[in-house]
């Protein structure tokens, strides 16, 4: 049961675009279509799937004073795999999604999953964790990307869905519109959570934190 609630988290409870905010970047930017939208959470998912497993792996002999460095260059390796498979074999995807392929190697979600929960946890729950979180910012670049490709280019994966005689409300296809549609769906989250009695009194520091069961922080943040 506790390996089931480490994978939903990060579906829901604990989505890391929608509830934690972090990857905003990439999401507001690769979102204007929905291939570009899975195709980077694809990519993501397996860059945290891997590097989770391999920093829980290795988090007994990392030196504490090191670690960042160290949770890079396994982040890095993971992303280069990624960047040159895509090359390869989907191409048209590597030129869309651009420099934030590359950048998945600073990506905060990726980052910060490692220091809060891979280097604390166990290889099994850190795969769990990687996989949740990863599902879940896909999920979220699914939804923002189908929103803003409909209305704004009436398109659904390429596919033409808005009869050409609708006019198109191509201000969703602006960083305007991503940064409205982001700011909806946040809201939503807000309204579902009130709706179901789990909102929480917010505040600043590791009270506030969805993820503070997860991180070993005790008396503050570090």
């Amino acid at each position: 049961m506790k390996k089931i609630q480490i994978f939903t988290n990060g579906l829901v409870k604990e989505n890391p675009v929608l509830r934690l905010v972090l990857g905003t970047c990439p999401t507001l930017a690769v979102t204007t279509a929905v291939s570009n939208g899975i195709g980077m959470g694809i990519a993501a998912t397996f860059v945290l799937f891997c590097s989770n497993i391999a920093i829980s792996a290795l988090r007994k002999v990392i030196p504490d004073k090191v670690r960042l460095p160290a949770y890079i260059t396994v982040i890095a390796t993971f992303v280069t795999i990624v960047q040159m498979l895509v090359k390869a074999f989907v191409p048209a995807l590597d030129e869309s999604l651009g420099v934030f392929l590359p950048l998945i190697v600073v990506n905060c979600i990726i980052l910060g999953r490692a220091e809060m929960f891979a280097s604390k946890h166990g290889v099994v729950d850190s795969a769990f964790d990687g996989l949740g979180m990863g599902l879940g910012f896909t999920l979220t670049l699914t939804v923002m990307s189908t929103i803003r490709e409909l209305l704004g280019s009436g398109t659904w994966y390429g596919f033409k869905v808005i009869p050409e005689s609708i006019d198109r409300f191509t201000f969703m296809t602006t960083p305007a519109g991503g940064f409205f549609t982001f700011g909806l769906l946040m809201a939503l989250v807000v309204f579902v959570e009130n709706k179901l009695g789990e909102s929480k009194k917010r505040s600043i520091g590791c009270e506030g934190c969805p993820s503070k069961g997860a991180c070993g922080a005790k008396g503050g943040c570090e």
